[in-house]
């Protein structure tokens, strides 16, 4: 099964596909693991920092071997790249789906930047996916004192329209109310992130296009039910993920503070990474017909 298939089973089911990114091999067992006891499709997500400490090539090879030993419907996603340079790169790898992210950039600048990475990249490889970005979540997928106010930020239904059209991406990645990283409140589990439901409704009648919902980290778990239901077909855990990591590592070292083995400290920290993992993949599934 392609990615393009697994979305378009998603979309219309009303369910979403769990993206997760991941820095080292710890988590990709994690992850891989934690898809495989839900029985469904996952996607693992290596952003251009991310990338540059795994390599390239070396997570890609990783993914298709995992993907080909289990048979199983695990693909790669090329995360927030901001430059052709880098997201040919990646295609020339062999992932399965590029964010071209120049959201930053004026609307018709990044439409134009957005519709040449589409040509180029499907030149390459034509069964590959891009998804493009409008809109402003912040960026840093960490732990932060204060939240950015980014409600000017947010994307509107005609500009989404505008730029799907203009640009012919297969995935879209609008701002819907959601940031990268977590803030301290967010952390201890006294606050949520709130999404806009009706900009998410009115964005996927405009455009009918796959939607990807990034820095879903700490949101609401009726939010997101929501916004799945009414047009989110992948969302995107990061932040979790890592402190999961953090929080599993910590554990480890406090009760085994003289240990050594690597193969020995590092369970726990799969494990952990794994709980935030099937945890996040029965929300975004709840209905959905098994994968294996």
């Amino acid at each position: 099964m392609t990615l393009y298939e697994v979305l378009k089973q998603a979309d219309t089911g009303g369910v979403a596909i769990g993206h997760f990114n991941v820095s080292d091999l710890v988590a990709v067992k994690a992850v891989f693991d934690g898809a495989r006891d839900q029985r469904v499709p996952v996607i693992i997500g290596v952003s251009e920092g991310e990338r540059k400490f795994i390599g390239v090539r070396q997570i890609a090879a990783i993914i298709r071997s995992l993907r080909e030993e289990y048979d199983y419907p695990v693909f790669l996603n090329a995360d927030h790249t901001h430059s052709l340079a880098s997201a040919i790169e990646a295609a020339k790898a062999g992932f399965d789906w590029i964010v071209f992210d120049v959201s930053t950039l004026p609307l018709e600048e990044n439409i134009r930047q957005t519709r040449t990475a589409v040509e180029t990249l499907k030149g390459i490889r034509p069964e590959i996916l891009i998804e493009g970005e409008i809109g402003d979540i912040g960026s840093g997928s960490e732990i932060h004192d204060v939240a950015p106010d980014l409600r000017r930020g947010l994307t509107t239904p005609a500009e989404a329209k505008q730029f799907v059209d203009a640009t012919k991406v297969d995935t879209l990645a609008p701002a819907v109310g959601t940031m990268h990283g977590l803030i301290r409140s967010m952390v201890a589990g006294d606050t949520k992130k709130r999404l806009d439901i009706e900009r998410i409704r009115a964005i996927k009648e405009q455009t009918r296009i796959f939607m990807t919902l990034h820095g879903a980290s700490g949101t609401d778990d009726g939010d997101l039910r929501k916004a799945i239901a009414t047009g989110i077909t992948v969302v995107h855990i990061n932040t979790e993920v890592r402190l999961a990591w953090r929080r599993g590592l910590d554990s480890a070292l406090s009760k085994q503070p003289d240990e050594v083995v690597p193969y020995k400290l590092l369970p726990p920290v799969v494990d952990a990474i794994k709980a935030v993992v099937t945890t996040r993949l029965a929300l975004f599934s709840s209905g959905r017909r098994r994968a294996a």
